[in-house]
């Protein structure tokens, strides 16, 4: 088995300041996510929501069989940053850094703006495995806080960063980016979000993008050589 950059077995709440587990900091973004989460989905009540629709919406049947590429995203997700966190720090710290910036400006859009939409099925028109499933994902997930989809600006994120991968081979890259596509597009057949919300997690992800990879006027900026450092 392949053995990780950094030795994580050393690793203490003491050595966080140590180079070596300085990435290991970025982790806490998630306990940031999951509280914003908590507080937007339950102090945001469904009448102070914008409805989020357009026509397209209306064109775009209910498909379940796209709720694989739904969950997948999970797994999609998950592996992409346990593989940087084991073997390919410098990728773990721009995929978690590019995530954070996503959560923070979907998160002051939930607040700021909030998003309901109206589109789930009263009534499943099959009875199956995937729509019984489904419905209990609806139960799970409110329909607010939709507008953008942190499905899709996570996608976008995870493909971004895989395609630069050296470790990756053309097949995997190509692969990544499929999912990512299908993922995005998934979220709109099962009915989870708007073509808005998926439209609007572009220009989310393409901020994170630039702070992360773009080209500044003074060069690279202090955090993209942070990100780019091994340890």
């Amino acid at each position: 088995m392949r053995k990780p950059v950094v030795p994580y077995r050393e690793f203490r709440l003491s050595r966080l300041r140590e180079k070596r587990f300085s990435h290991v900091w970025l982790l806490l973004g998630w306990v940031g996510y999951l509280l914003l989460y908590f507080l937007t989905e339950n102090l945001i009540p469904p009448e102070k929501c914008h409805v989020i629709h357009c026509a397209l919406d209306d064109l775009i049947p209910f498909q379940e069989g796209f709720l694989l590429f739904y969950c997948f995203w999970y797994v999609y997700l998950a592996l992409s940053l346990l593989y940087f966190f084991l073997y390919d720090i410098p990728s773990f710290k721009k995929l978690q850094f590019y995530i954070i910036v996503t959560q923070v400006i979907a998160m002051a859009a939930y607040i700021l703006y909030p998003s309901i939409q109206l589109l789930r099925p009263e009534v499943f028109p099959r009875d199956n495995l995937l729509t019984r499933l489904l419905g209990f994902i609806y139960t799970a997930d409110t329909p607010t806080g939709v507008c953008p989809s942190l499905h899709v600006a996570y996608s976008l994120g995870i493909a971004s960063v895989w395609s630069r991968s050296k470790d990756a081979s053309r097949s995997f890259k190509l692969f990544i980016i499929v999912m990512a596509a299908l993922i995005s597009v998934s979220t709109t057949f099962v009915k989870q979000h708007s073509a808005v919300d998926v439209l609007m997690a572009v220009p989310v992800g393409l901020v994170a993008e630039y702070i992360v990879y773009g080209k500044f006027p003074g060069g690279k900026t202090r955090l993209q050589t942070w990100l780019e450092r091994d340890v």
